[in-house]
């Protein structure tokens, strides 16, 4: 009983290789890089595009909205989705 249990009991976690690690950093940055390939192959570069040649409003003219581009069908589908959302309290 009189025993106690001292850092001798219980050595310290092994030490990562240094290759394991790079391997790992080397991982993250490929999913990096697949995830924005991705993207660009799915939905395009249409709206980065127009994000970054699309000037800044520096005056106080205001500025007319754009019209919704969207079908009858997926303003439908989005009200629905949102309205549901809220009903379920997983609002935005």
């Amino acid at each position: 009983m009189g025993h106690a249990c001292t850092p001798d009991h219980f050595p310290g976690p092994d030490k990562e290789h240094p290759v394991v690690a790079i391997l790992a950093v080397i991982a993250i940055v490929a999913a990096i890089l697949l995830i924005g390939w991705v993207r660009l192959a799915v939905h395009g570069s249409d709206d980065l595009q127009e994000a970054l040649v699309e000037p800044f409003a520096l005056s106080d003219e205001p500025v007319a909205p754009r019209p919704d581009v969207k079908p009858y069908e997926e303003r439908v589908v989005d009200e629905a989705v949102t309205s549901s959302r809220f009903a379920t309290g997983f609002s935005p």
